[in-house]
């Protein structure tokens, strides 16, 4: 038998590795109408957490949809429970959040720029990613399935597309690829934003409101970790229809660190508790719990008995200012200006005595002042922002978001507490809150709204004292009037709240 090689082999064997090449450049530049696939990547499809998330993530990225609303629904239209809904919803909301630092790894494995890159075809990859550098899936399992995923959604040349990047990704250990990252950055605050996948003017932003409350510069790096780190969901035991004892025994959760209102849970689903079914209890961040009892602890000048929250929706604050205002002999006006959140707010106020709430009305808060002045003991403001104190519970929040959101939320929250104070009477107090601790939405607003106001007017309240009734004296606060809580520091959202009493007439 001869071992030589014929004139037709070599020209054969000539042809096949010129096609190889063409089809791993093909591969490198995105082109998938050229390539071809290698028979072990030819699984035809995934399994279905995966699936959901991807969907998932496309109902994201191409209709504005949040996943924390799409994702439910969508686990439970597939009847996928257990460990299986578990990992879809961390293959969501990791992906998600680790968005940016993926897409700078992912930038070094193909020459081709993301935005030539099909938006599905760029999900799928991520979604690959995270797998692989983010949750303890084998890498071998990961790029199968996710070449599997890629085949049943986006197509076979796309899915060798997917394998060559994820093979790249996984020659690098995490560690690796965070020296990789750093060497490529320019300076350290680049550096940290890729790092904990924020944007950088988001990282700046963080670190200006850190410093500016007394922190050292150097927290911003547990700051943007934590962001990344998925909270626990937290109950809320409203006052007067439960309380925090029998919550913690009918959910098996523990009480929360800072108020005797919150119940943290730990893998279960708050629905099927019977007390957030009725309205007796809900969600709510224990942050945004704290904020609201103190806020309702702050003394006024004579009668207490009408309140208003001016920005109600989606009615978490209404429910527990509700419950007190009902222990109290006061009256809740529950204010909304999108009526769909109207709606959400008389279904969270479902339990609360209707004694207690004398209508939730669908006004624009920010005429309330010339409508109904001086009509009112206690107003809240929470404000609409742009949720920064809130990422890790909306991760995809922080890739919507941009500079330009400032300027109009900002002239929204503005006007929105200037209408407060003139809508509560002299004596009365009016609390700012927002679940951002941006200086432009928090500090700077109030300061600038105070300016435009006779100096006699309005003052502001020391609010330390009254967070300290609530949470203990040994909360970490800064050494201001108003509070600024944040994840690394109380497990809470990062939220502000300035007090403000109307002390005369403009």
């Amino acid at each position: 038998m001869s071992h030589h090689t014929s004139r037709d082999d070599q020209g054969r064997n000539v042809r096949r590795n010129a096609q190889g090449r063409e089809r791993s450049a093909a591969r490198s530049r995105g082109d998938y109408s050229r390539t071809a696939s290698a028979p072990r990547d030819r699984r035809r499809e995934t399994d279905k957490p995966r699936r959901i998330a991807f969907d998932v993530l496309t109902q994201v990225s191409e209709s504005d949809s949040y996943a924390n609303l799409v994702l439910p629904p969508a686990l439970a239209h597939a009847g996928i429970t257990g460990r299986d809904a578990g990992f879809a919803t961390e293959l969501t909301y990791g992906t998600l959040r680790m968005q940016g630092k993926y897409d700078a790894i992912i930038t070094q494995c193909t020459d081709r720029a993301l935005s030539a890159i099909d938006p599905q075809v760029l999900n799928v990859i991520r979604l690959g990613v995270h797998q692989i550098l983010g949750m303890r899936v084998p890498d071998h399992a990961a790029v199968s399935e996710t070449v599997g995923l890629a085949r049943s959604t986006v197509g076979a040349g796309a899915a060798q597309f997917v394998n060559a990047i994820l093979r790249r990704v996984s020659e690098r250990s995490v560690e690796e690829w965070d020296e990789r990252l750093r060497s490529h950055s320019s300076n350290l605050t680049d550096e940290l934003s890729t790092r904990y996948s924020h944007p950088v003017w988001i990282t700046r932003a963080l670190r200006e409101s850190l410093v500016a409350g007394g922190r050292p510069t150097e927290e911003i790096s547990d700051l943007l970790e934590f962001n990344n780190i998925a909270p626990l969901v937290t109950l809320v035991a409203r006052p007067g229809l439960t309380s925090q004892d029998d919550l913690v025994e009918h959910s098996g959760g523990q009480p929360g660190a800072l108020t005797s209102t919150a119940v943290v849970l730990e893998g279960k689903d708050p629905r099927d508790i019977p007390e957030v079914r009725s309205g007796r209890a809900g969600v709510q961040d224990e942050g945004s719990q704290l904020v609201t009892l103190a806020f309702a602890a702050v003394p006024v000048d004579g009668d207490d008995n009408r309140w208003l929250d001016m920005c109600a929706g989606p009615g978490g604050k209404a429910a527990l200012l509700g419950a007190l205002a009902a222990q109290r002999d006061a009256r809740l006006v529950a204010n909304e200006v999108q009526p769909h959140r109207a709606r959400l707010v008389e279904k969270s106020v479902q339990a609360v005595p209707r004694d207690a709430i004398e209508r939730i009305q669908v006004w624009d808060g920010r005429e309330i002042g010339e409508l109904e002045p001086e009509s009112y003991d206690r107003i809240m403001v929470d404000a609409p922002c742009t949720g920064l104190g809130a990422l890790r519970r909306r991760p995809e929040s922080r890739w919507r978001r941009t500079v330009s959101d400032l300027s109009q939320l900002t002239v929204i929250q503005r006007d929105l507490l200037l209408s407060a104070l003139k809508a509560v009477r002299v004596g009365g107090v009016v609390g700012y809150v927002t679940c951002s601790p941006h200086l432009a939405e928090t500090r700077f607003l109030v300061d600038e709204v105070l300016k435009s106001l006779p100096a006699e007017a309005v003052e502001k309240v020391d609010a330390r004292a009254y967070v300290r009734e609530i949470a203990g004296d040994d909360i970490d606060l800064a050494d201001r009037e108003d509070i600024q809580l944040w994840p690394h520091i109380h497990g809470t959202d990062a939220m502000h709240m300035t007090v403000l009493k109307r002390v005369g007439n403009f």
